[in-house]
């Protein structure tokens, strides 16, 4: 694992579109974040809920047609726009194959099928520059040493013209809801596709999406 480590941290430095690497890295290095996830998890009755229950998204539990028939505005339709404007699907995310605990390993999945949710309910598009500010939200909630590393390194990828608008405004936005916002891998996500999404970043205690990010 710790020779896994190190070749996945590389390679996910020098090409970020390989998911299989960084996928490789969350789970060699997260064991304690993993640990630490599911203790704030289990002091939640939500989080509670959704470790017992142990829910999966993908197109066998969620209908994308359903998502996608509901009104603007609403946090599902949000979630059908971000997946069908980028061409993703919930299908596409990747096993879990180096968390031993089976406990620790559905929390690995979870946050792995979630991710694409967090873009949606933050606003963020799947550029570096929103990737970057999701990282930032994921590293400060849940502590995952590859949510860090992206957070930390991606910005280096960004122009000069990005850099600034990532230091002006994504990354103090990016910061303040990763500190205030309700802890999102307790959030049964599944159970909102009809709120509204901007009652639900209340709910959240999540900042709307800078003014630059309107159109994610």
């Amino acid at each position: 694992k710790v020779l896994l480590s190190i070749g996945s941290a590389g390679m996910s430095l020098l090409d970020p579109s390989r998911d299989d690497m960084i996928a490789t890295l969350g789970e060699t290095t997260g064991t304690w974040a993993l640990r630490s996830i599911k203790e704030k998890m289990e002091a939640d009755p939500t989080g509670q809920r959704i470790l017992t229950e142990q829910p999966v998204i993908n197109t066998n539990t969620v209908s994308i047609d359903y998502l996608g028939s509901l009104p603007e505005g609403t946090f599902g339709k949000k979630y059908w726009h971000f997946l069908s404007k980028n061409g993703f699907s919930p299908d596409a995310r990747l096993p879990i194959h180096f968390v031993d605990d089976p406990e620790l390993k559905y929390v690995m999945l979870r946050y792995r099928q979630v991710h694409d949710l967090f873009h949606s309910v933050l606003g963020m598009p799947p550029h570096m520059l929103g990737e970057v500010a999701v990282k930032w939200v994921e590293a400060l909630q849940t502590g995952l040493p590859m949510c860090a590393l992206g957070a930390l390194f991606g910005p280096l990828r960004l122009g000069p013209k990005h850099t600034k608008k990532y230091l002006e405004t994504y990354l103090p936005w990016a910061i303040r809801n990763g500190q205030n916002a309700k802890f999102l891998m307790a959030v049964y996500w599944e159970e909102h596709w009809e709120d509204d999404l901007e009652t639900l970043r209340q709910e959240l205690n999540i900042e709307p999406p800078p003014i630059i990010a309107s159109k994610s």
